[in-house]
């Protein structure tokens, strides 16, 4: 149990008072940020998909021992969307400060507006699978959108 609630909350990230998305969603950043250091942006991918094949099966398991949906304290969830936001977004080592800034900003956005089939998927799928589903699509589209938009910054302003 102790170590699937690390996995689950990101290292208890996801147990703070205040937030507990937003904090599990920086400290996933934080960590993404970190790997790609070492490991190539399709890597970082690739362990995002990984981790929510993994985050399914224990999210599964974990809200049967709670008997709860979706608790508060799950931030798996973000930890792959934000991957995915960084994995996807086009981020480099030159564009890596400003892609964060906005890859967070608009992974929080869709996350929490949950537009579309994101809300639909947050709304209708039980399960891990409705955890993770909502989050991984939300990271898709804020890959997108922070590409769409850097590249009208670096058109338009830099």
């Amino acid at each position: 149990m102790n170590l699937r609630k690390f996995f689950l909350t990101v290292g208890f990230s996801g147990l703070s008072p205040k937030a507990p998305g937003t904090v599990g969603s920086f400290v996933s950043l934080l960590i993404g940020l970190f790997l790609l250091e070492f490991l190539h942006v399709s890597t970082l991918f690739l362990l995002s998909l990984l981790i929510t094949v993994i985050a399914i099966k224990q999210i599964d398991i974990y809200e049967k021992e709670v008997g709860m949906h979706d608790g508060k304290e799950i931030v798996i969830d973000e930890l792959a969307g934000m991957w995915i936001t960084l994995s996807i977004c086009g981020i480099n080592s030159e564009n890596m400060i400003i892609m964060a800034v906005l890859g967070f900003l608009y992974f929080r956005l869709f996350d929490i507006w949950k537009p579309s089939i994101i809300g639909r998927i947050d709304r209708d799928v039980k399960g891990g699978m409705g955890v993770m589903g909502d989050d991984v699509v939300a990271g898709l589209a804020a890959g997108i959108a922070t590409a769409g938009t850097y590249q009208l910054i670096e058109k338009f302003i830099l």
